[in-house]
């Protein structure tokens, strides 16, 4: 099925009347996949380990009902789970949400590489064509320059190349970024997506450069919102002004074909509600046009994660 035909009809089916009327004025001519969500219930028995209870914004279930409700009337027609949990087991929790409800059309997991049960738990989670990558980065005490050191590793990224998934990296550090630039030379047929760019608050180094010469790498133009000032004078502008230089940087090292769309909701909730969120990228990729504004947010997304239409 052809690209364009695809999100059409994927939109069809998770749309409504109500929510095409409401949407007029913020949603796009085409629909959109957010590819940064998190998805979590502190009300299971086991609860969870983020977000804290004392997070009295995130403490919250944050499930695909709730999200559908907020996302939907900007054009939201899919999203990509992106893992909160350092738990195997959560990977599998995820899937089964995620099986009830379509508005999620992938996942990307938590699995560590030089782990014994790597493979095992690869080829098992692989099985459910939801499941579209791991990530792996400066989360849950665990660190990507270190680990590539580590041979085993390497092998279970070659792995989980050959299964022609993805390997997302967050919280972004000039160390993180050139393991991830390291990465690529070691498994040069894995595709990686730079979670979180924006928030690599210095201009780009050499390292964020090259990365965008290599057509592997794909940059989520997530977390763009930050807060300024400090205590009662703190503010997350809504301006796109105080934004575009940053937004500029990055579009002009990866350009229109490996840009994607992230909420991060609902951790975006610390920033800003989601029209805000959603308001400030709109903005700035409907004024490159269309053509350009489709592939940043859905077009894209199809080539970083390959996810499959849900029928």
């Amino acid at each position: 099925m052809k690209r364009r035909t695809f999100l059409a009809s994927a939109a069809v089916g998770v749309f409504t009347h109500t929510a095409e009327s409401a949407a007029a004025q913020t949603s796009l001519p085409f629909p959109v996949i957010d590819t940064h969500i998190h998805l979590f219930d502190p009300t299971r028995p086991q609860g969870v380990l983020w977000p804290s209870k004392d997070d009295k914004v995130l403490y919250q279930p944050a499930l695909p009902a709730r999200y559908r409700k907020i996302a939907q009337p900007f054009g939201v027609a899919g999203a990509i789970e992106v893992e909160c949990s350092p738990l195997p087991e959560d990977n599998q929790w995820v899937l089964d949400v995620a099986a009830k409800d379509a508005i999620v059309v992938g996942t990307v997991g938590n699995l560590e590489p030089d782990k014994p049960e790597f493979r095992t738990q690869l080829d098992r989670l692989h099985k459910n064509p939801l499941f579209r990558g791991i990530r792996y980065g400066n989360l849950w005490g665990r660190d990507l320059a270190a680990a590539i050191r580590n041979p085993r590793f390497v092998e279970g990224l070659k792995a989980l190349a050959n299964a022609d998934l993805v390997l997302d990296t967050a919280n972004q550090t000039p160390e993180l970024i050139a393991a991830a630039l390291r990465v690529t030379d070691l498994v040069p047929n894995l595709r990686v997506v730079i979670d979180h760019l924006p928030q690599f608050a210095p201009p780009a180094d050499a390292n964020v450069r090259e990365l965008g010469n290599r057509p592997q790498v794909y940059a989520k133009i997530s977390e763009v919102l930050r807060r300024v000032g400090a205590g009662p004078d703190s503010r997350v502008p809504a301006d796109l002004g105080f934004y575009r230089p940053k937004l500029d940087e990055i579009f002009g090292i990866f350009g229109e074909d490996r840009v994607l769309y992230g909420s991060d909701w609902p951790n975006s909730d610390n920033w800003a509600p989601y029209s805000q969120v959603f308001g400030i990228v709109r903005e700035y990729f409907m004024g490159k046009g269309p053509v350009i504004a489709e592939k940043y947010f859905s077009n894209n997304s199809v080539a970083a994660y390959r996810w499959i239409r849900r029928s």
